[in-house]
């Protein structure tokens, strides 16, 4: 399927939500949307396996039959099921019951012959704790298929349910049945929720053009840039995942190059987003044994697998990212101030968690490591507490690049933010600073960066490379002799030299203008004396002018 059809498929499956969703919000109607989108994936995805492994067994359907051919298959090899079973666990990692299978639901929606909400309900409930080699239990928890919004009688959400799947379906029917499209297209919608959820879409999208500078940064050799891409990231971390979307560019990022992630891991605290994360990353082809998303609180680090006290066995990650929320406001403990995460700096703030949260993925990091997280611009310059563990960060060598990026870039926030990249054992003793603030196309409702710009920030970084008002490398004794401010407007001048002005040429134009304007005058003259008014006065007898 083309990137075209890919983005088509997208938008006539928003087109659809759109239409369907009537009272229900917007954040509302995303959660069944991208669940159905969900199940068809893992459905297209099982039955493909499933071909595969009965081969000539697999059972070929009469016209007139509407069940799924799997279904046929059960209720003629009841013997069989458990061991087939067992093998699609160690093959695909998970099994769906004919009946729950997308083309066996749709069948209900469009037939109306059955009781859907109950089959859903079942088959929620299914892949949430038995589908599955590890559980995923509460994936469909947001999903309230008793909700009022749907329709105030059991019959009516029935109906509800029906004419929504109903035109999913004939929406995806329309493309081609390769299954990656599908997580270009629930990609796609997430974004389009995002655009119309506002602030609230900082809670779970970070716009791919962002996405993919992190990606091109930490995909690059941590310690030599310059050599270019890695083929393997053992491990990756994002303390503040959302919906995963930065995690899977980055792993697509690593495979374009040929390379690939041991493990990705996630955490994140909204629930929603949580289970759209873990979605996302089964939608988009990894394995639930090749990710791990924690439901959970980042600074008050509730996660046991990063709590480990032995420093042999403490989780260290090759590569973090995030993207948490800015200036967050967080009441941390008095005993804190003793948290491994925080004792050598400081606490943050507690009217700004931005250091806070910078240091909880700083201390997970690996040694030869690389992170990167994006920040508002306060964090370059703010006193007090944020001074001494920025100039702490300085002083020990770990802040590597400052990049200042264009306003108005996210949905949940116009305010230009900035990208710090931090390294525990960095080469290079000075800071590079890029000021891309300039560089960006103007949308309606928010800016964006072309693929050009964003090539130019990573490039940038990869060859630390210096460009008058762009980049500048900054040694670490002016940056003391700044106070330790980061702020870049004081190493970069992006003020454009005013061009020097050629007298000689410019008294000529002004004799040109003056000639044009007497000849003008003498014109509309004659159509005044033509029409019996007096004239003007000719330009060259006004006083005013010299």
């Amino acid at each position: 399927m083309t990137d075209q059809n890919k983005t088509q498929l997208g938008k006539t499956l928003w087109n659809i939500a759109d239409q369907l969703r009537g009272a229900m919000n917007a954040d509302d109607f995303r959660d069944y949307m991208l669940a159905f989108l969900f199940l068809r994936y893992l459905s297209d995805n099982y039955e493909v396996a499933a071909c595969r492994e009965l081969g000539p067994d697999y059972p070929k359907l009469p016209a007139d039959d509407n069940r799924v051919p799997l279904a046929l298959w059960y209720a003629n090899n009841p013997g069989d099921v458990v061991e087939f079973e067992k093998q699609m666990r160690r093959k695909v990692h998970y099994v769906i019951k004919p009946d729950h299978l997308w083309a066996s639901i749709a069948n209900l929606a469009r037939t109306q012959s059955g009781e859907l909400l109950e089959t859903l309900r079942d088959g929620f409930k299914y892949i949430e704790n038995e589908s599955f080699q590890s559980t995923f239990q509460g994936l469909f928890s947001e999903i309230n298929l008793g909700s009022e919004k749907l329709g105030k009688t059991h019959a009516d959400k029935n109906k509800k349910l029906c004419d929504i799947i109903k035109e999913i379906a004939k929406g995806l029917a329309e493309f081609s049945t390769d299954i990656d499209a599908l997580g270009d297209a629930y990609e796609y919608l997430i974004g389009q929720f995002a655009a119309g959820s506002g602030k609230k879409a900082g809670e779970f999208y970070t716009p791919q053009q962002i996405s993919s500078i992190l990606s091109g940064i930490v995909t690059l050799d941590s310690q030599e840039p310059a050599t270019g891409p890695v083929k393997q990231l053992g491990s990756i971390l994002d303390f503040a995942c959302g919906s995963g979307s930065l995690l899977l560019n980055i792993r697509h990022r690593l495979q374009e190059q040929g390379g690939r992630i041991g493990k990705i891991y996630g955490q994140e605290k909204n629930i929603t987003t949580y289970n759209l994360a873990r979605m996302n990353m089964l939608l988009h082809g990894v394995k639930d044994t090749e990710f791990e998303i924690y439901h959970g609180d980042t600074l008050t680090n509730d996660w046991d697998f990063l709590r480990e006290t032995n420093p042999a066995k403490m989780p260290k990650f090759d590569a973090v990212v995030a993207n948490p929320p800015f200036s967050y406001r967080w009441e941390p403990k008095d005993d804190m101030g003793d948290d491994v995460r925080f004792k050598n700096h400081g606490l943050a703030p507690k009217s700004a968690a931005d250091f806070a949260f910078l240091l909880h993925g700083f201390h997970f990091l690996k040694d030869q490591g690389v992170m990167a997280i994006i920040l508002p611009h306060g964090v370059l310059f703010r006193g007090g507490a944020e001074e001494r563990i920025r100039k702490k960060l300085l002083q020990d060598g770990h802040i590597d690049t400052v990049i200042g990026l264009p306003a108005n870039l996210f949905y949940s926030t116009g305010i230009p933010v900035c990208i710090l990249v931090l390294k525990k054992c960095k080469k290079p003793d000075d800071v590079l600073f890029i000021n891309a603030a300039e560089h960006f196309e103007k949308g309606k409702r928010q800016n964006f960066l072309s693929d050009e710009h964003i090539e130019k920030i990573v490039e940038t970084y990869k060859l630390r490379k210096e460009d008058e008002r762009y980049s500048k490398r900054v040694s670490m004794e002016l940056i003391a002799e700044e106070g330790y401010n980061l702020n870049i407007s004081r190493y970069i001048s992006t003020a454009v030299q005013e061009a020097e002005i050629d007298l000689a040429a410019t008294h000529e134009q002004l004799v040109e203008i003056e000639n044009d304007i007497q000849k003008a005058t003498a014109r509309h003259n004659e159509f005044l004396k033509q029409l019996g008014i007096s004239p003007l006065p000719s330009p060259d007898s006004n006083s005013s002018r010299e």
